[in-house]
């Protein structure tokens, strides 16, 4: 090697010398233990034990919550081709949400069409008969086409 070129340094000693530059990480008494809890399990909110009323309330409050974040805006929606009935929300132009249940995913010649010849339906696109289902409920006025601005409310 000529002296306009650095040696390459040895991999096992460079290693080692990090190791004592920096330990080796299996030290586990740098993390104080955490205290124990008295009450067993954690919790991220109160469970309002001692309060049956308020409980039953919270308990109402958050299926509410969910049922709404989880379907808010989702109108059942026929194919015209097979016949089975999803819930749709339009969201944008060229964007969709569809939620399938299993009757009608089983039922789908699309989906149908894909399973029999091997290929895996969580990788197709859409069904395009269900895609022109949907296009025909927006021109008949059934789905709204969202708005392109943002509301100022």
């Amino acid at each position: 090697m000529g002296d306009d070129q650095a040696a390459v340094p040895d991999v096992d000693q460079l290693a080692r010398s990090m190791l004592l530059l920096h330990g080796d990480h299996h030290d586990h008494d740098e993390h104080p233990a955490r205290p124990e809890r008295k009450g067993g399990t954690w919790s991220k909110s109160r469970d309002f034990a001692n309060d049956p009323q308020r409980a039953a309330a919270v308990a109402e409050a958050s299926r509410a919550d969910r049922e709404r974040y989880l379907n808010s805006g989702l109108l059942p929606v026929d194919c015209r081709f097979c016949h089975v009935r999803v819930t749709v929300r339009r969201l944008g132009p060229g964007h969709t949400a569809v939620q399938w249940n299993t009757e009608a995913w089983q039922r789908c010649a699309h989906f149908t069409e894909v399973r029999e010849s091997g290929g895996d339906t969580a990788r197709t696109r859409s069904c395009p008969k269900l895609g022109d289902s949907i296009e025909h409920a927006v021109a008949e006025g059934f789905l709204d086409e969202p708005d392109d601005e943002p509301d100022d409310d």
